[in-house]
């Protein structure tokens, strides 16, 4: 299920950021989002966590370990605390239970829901088996046909420990092997499982503290506790502490382990009476649990339900054998006594055989019943309680059964119904989900052009102003004491235009503007407009600086040098461009509702346009405000004298030849 792999892309991107996420997943091959429960094929999981070995430079065991302890907090912070908490009382019987569990939400999701792995029923989901030893620690078996994935084992179970029953545990690998089970070879390997206690602070604090506690309860106590009465409750309190493997306790916490809640009053361990005979008949017995099926170590069928009758007619004939009627679907074993007896503390699911079931059976699904085995020692035979292994109404219908073919007590009838509109709800969620996976790659997409749109936006004009427009706010007009505006345009630009058809004066300004706005980026100046062949560039605006006269010096530079890349259509030549430089006081604001424009009013842009046009092809024409800001800055330039400026009358100007400390790839922005 998708579960599974969006717990690993959480882990990823919380640990490591979205990046790595979108780096591992690329080179995985993989999609960004997952359905929590869509199917997916398990080639994807070991792709993701392959590439994330390689990506983080981490071992696949330790990567493995720390996604299982990742994998249990998230189970946990997706719903399932409660489930997982409940499922024992210590370590042992929480792992005991683990294939239980599995067993439970395969039933209400109609596909192997688990704790440890979410997989479809029939790519079979792992199991567990736990042996205690004598020194107090335990044999972890755990079964698989995916190789490679033990190591999640440890991270989880480890994770489990640590937070329901506040232990810390060691696993190791004592054993791995191959065995040949029902469905091909499994892996099966042993965890030798060792656990220390760990003692909070508070709790260290009452254990200090527990002979005053004693005091204190034994006042309150009206009778003291015989040594007998101890005894039996130190043994009784001892088999049920939380830890599988036990820890030597202090005899005070003991005995306030066995205090009574009430005043004075002990709490005995429990021991069950048994009638002598039992009360009740064999055909009340086979009525009231009509899904049973006794059968001994060769599986003959000894006893069996009256509902299992009905279907299955052929158990009538007592002494059959049970694997001609059955087979067995979970866990995946052989069918014998012994690899029952070795798993017996998992739910068993039995399938009938269609080829032994009645004509009219022939064309419905099989039956699947689902229950616990109990070994009966004394009769040397096995007891197999079960319940028809139903989801929906729809099963049932299938199978042409009805409700009250299912006992009253049994759960069944409950579970049915409930799923039933836990089914729809499911639905309901799917929908959801992919509802909301539309709506973020329509949100993704929404950013994207947004981001196109802005950055066409900031192309018209300056960013704090393109920014304010947005918010409906109002730009006022603002004045700069001191920039530096450059005026250029092209040579003979009028003879060309008459010899030349349109397309290919497009084509050559184009080339020519691609060339200088990528200059405009390198020195950080702001191209306030083009108009024809004139560009137009300020330095200082919109953002002050005090170096706006080197910035626009070197912009004009890396423009001469650019010109000589465009060729002129007429002549095949390369263009020739006339740039003019004047430094002084403007007012800058936006001008227009339409196409608003950021434009720059004022004698500074006057004059900087007559250094353009009484300037010289291929050179750069300085104004003497220009030549003041740059003649200290290691610049080369080279004095005109006065000239006549339409307007302005005689002007003294100046040159600019080149940048002293700059190479032409620095100007050009060229690595």
């Amino acid at each position: 299920y998708g579960f599974i792999n969006t717990c690993l892309k959480s882990l990823v991107v919380e640990k490591y950021g979205e990046e790595t996420w979108e780096k591992l997943r690329l080179q995985a091959g993989v999609q960004d989002s997952f359905l929590t429960f869509e199917v997916y094929k398990d080639e994807i999981t070991m792709q993701l966590v392959d590439k994330a070995c390689k990506v983080l430079g981490v071992p696949a065991d330790l990567v493995l370990r720390e996604f299982g302890k990742y994998f249990f907090e998230f189970c946990k912070r997706s719903g399932y605390d409660h489930m997982l908490r409940t499922l024992g009382g210590n370590l042992y019987e929480f792992i005991e239970n683990l294939d239980a569990l599995h067993s439970y939400l395969s039933l209400s999701y109609q596909a192997s829901f688990g704790f440890v792995w979410f997989f479809p029923q029939e790519m079979n989901a792992p199991s567990f088996r736990v042996e205690k030893n004598e020194d107090g620690s335990m044999h972890l078996h755990y079964y698989s046909d995916r190789r490679g994935l033990c190591h999640i084992v440890p991270g989880i179970i480890g994770a489990a420990a640590l937070d329901f029953f506040n232990i810390e545990i060691s696993m190791k690998i004592v054993n791995q092997t191959e065995e040949e089970e029902r469905t091909g070879k499994k892996e099966h390997i042993v965890f030798l499982v060792t656990q220390n206690p760990v003692f909070p602070c508070k709790e260290r604090k009452e254990f200090s503290s527990s002979s005053q506690c004693l005091v204190d309860s034994e006042k309150q106590s009206e009778s003291q506790p015989s040594k007998e009465d101890l005894e039996k409750a130190k043994n009784t309190t001892g088999d049920r502490g939380n830890s599988v493997c036990p820890v030597k306790k202090s005899h005070w916490k003991t005995l306030r382990g066995i205090i009574a809640l009430g005043r004075g009053k002990l709490l005995r361990g429990f021991d069950p009476v048994y009638p002598k005979s039992l009360w009740i008949d064999t055909k009340t017995f086979c009525n009231g649990l009509p899904f049973h099926i006794v059968f001994d170590k060769e599986l003959r069928v000894k006893q069996a339900g009256v509902s299992i009758q009905k279907i299955v007619p052929g158990l009538q004939t007592m002494g059959i054998s049970l694997d001609q009627y059955f087979r067995i679907v979970h866990p995946e074993v052989p069918f014998t006594i012994s690899s029952i007896q070795k798993f017996i503390n998992s739910q068993f699911v039995f399938q009938t055989r269609r080829e032994m079931m009645p004509e009219s059976w022939k064309q419905r699904p099989m039956l699947e019943l689902r229950g616990q085995m109990m070994w009966m020692e004394p009769l040397q035979c096995m007891l197999y309680l079960c319940s028809p292994l139903l989801r929906t109404l729809h099963e049932l219908e299938e199978r042409q059964m009805h409700i009250a073919d299912i006992a009253p007590h049994d759960v069944t009838r409950d579970l049915i119904l409930l799923n039933q509109q836990r089914l729809a709800e499911m639905e309901l969620s799917n929908q959801l989900e992919r509802k909301k996976e539309e709506l973020r790659i329509l949100s993704k997409h929404l950013e994207e052009e947004k981001k196109k749109t802005e950055a066409l936006l900031y192309a018209m004009l300056p960013q704090h102003v393109a920014n304010q427009l947005k918010e409906g706010k109002r730009v006022e007009a603002g004045e700069f004491q001191e920039c530096t505006i450059l005026f250029s345009d092209v040579v003979t630009f009028t003879n060309i235009c008459a010899q030349c058809e349109p397309i290919q004066i497009v084509l050559m300004l184009n080339s020519m503007y691609l060339r200088f706005d990528r200059l405009t980026t390198v020195h950080d100046v702001y191209k306030v407009e083009t108009i024809g062949d004139a560009y137009m560039v300020v330095g200082g605006v919109p953002v002050p600086v005090p170096t706006h006269a080197e910035r626009v010096a070197n912009f004009a530079l890396g423009m001469i040098i650019a010109a000589k890349g465009v060729q002129n259509p007429v002549s095949g030549n390369p263009i020739q461009i006339r740039v003019g430089i004047h430094t002084g006081p403007v007012l800058a604001g936006v001008v227009g509702e339409k196409m608003p424009r950021y434009c720059l009013f004022g004698d500074t842009v006057n004059i900087a346009s007559r250094m353009e046009s009484h300037g010289v092809p291929s050179k750069i024409h300085l104004s003497s405000s220009a030549y003041q800001c740059l003649k200290y800055k290691n610049f080369e330039i080279t004095e005109r004298g006065e000239i006549e400026v339409k307007g302005k009358g005689k002007m003294h100007t100046y040159f600019l030849i080149r940048n002293k400390n700059a190479t032409e790839n620095e100007i050009m922005g060229r690595p």
